[in-house]
């Protein structure tokens, strides 16, 4: 466990996320709620606490289950991670503030931890296709400073380390259905597995 690590995780109101995803399954918005979940719960053995920044009162419900705070911010991923971030900064000015994306399914601990510690100072970890960012680290008592979006981690690379180890659970981030076959591929946590593979369905 990193006892110096806070993470945000952004969530989104269940009826705009994994708009992609359509056809997959007939409840999408339970989908992205077991993602969420998934991630979460993955990540939480190995950091010292996780906030959530969503508007949607199930997932904060949801999360209040796990025992994961939430918090409702601002328009526009960077812009809520910012504002996560510095409400976690001002519990602990030197912490490492971390942003976790929600879409990590087959999210494995183990993998989270091993990533965790590689790094060394900021540090962010890209998606499987090498342009995307699945977690973004600050440096002990530094700004998050998120570029999320387009090309974020050639982004983020220009000052921060690259970590790219054998983390594959990590790297795959889900928007498509190809991105969740690989995911099933690496093993869906218990809930995303249950929503697409319901008990008697």
């Amino acid at each position: 466990m990193r006892a110096d690590v806070d993470l945000v995780v952004p969530v989104k109101t269940l009826q705009r996320a994994k708009t992609r995803l359509v056809g997959v399954t007939d409840d999408r918005p339970a989908l992205a709620l077991a993602f969420a979940l998934d991630t979460i719960a993955a990540a939480l053995p190995v950091v010292r606490r996780v906030l959530a920044i969503t508007e949607d009162r199930a997932v904060a419900a949801q999360l209040r289950a796990l025992g994961v705070g939430s918090i409702p911010g601002p328009e526009g991923l960077n812009e809520a991670l910012r504002f996560g971030a510095a409400v976690l900064r001002g519990r602990d000015p030197r912490s490492v503030v971390g942003a976790l994306q929600a879409d990590l399914p087959a999210l494995r601990t183990d993998e989270l931890a091993l990533a965790l510690d590689a790094a060394e100072g900021r540090a962010f970890c890209p998606d499987r296709q090498g342009t995307g960012t699945t977690l973004l680290l600050s440096a002990p008592g530094g700004d998050l400073d998120p570029r999320f979006g387009v090309g974020s981690a050639e982004a983020h690379a220009r000052d921060a380390q690259v970590l790219l180890g054998p983390w594959p659970t990590l790297r795959n981030d889900v928007d498509t259905a190809a991105d969740l076959e690989l995911a099933a591929g690496l093993g869906l946590g218990p809930r995303s597995a249950a929503v697409l593979c319901p008990v008697g369905g």
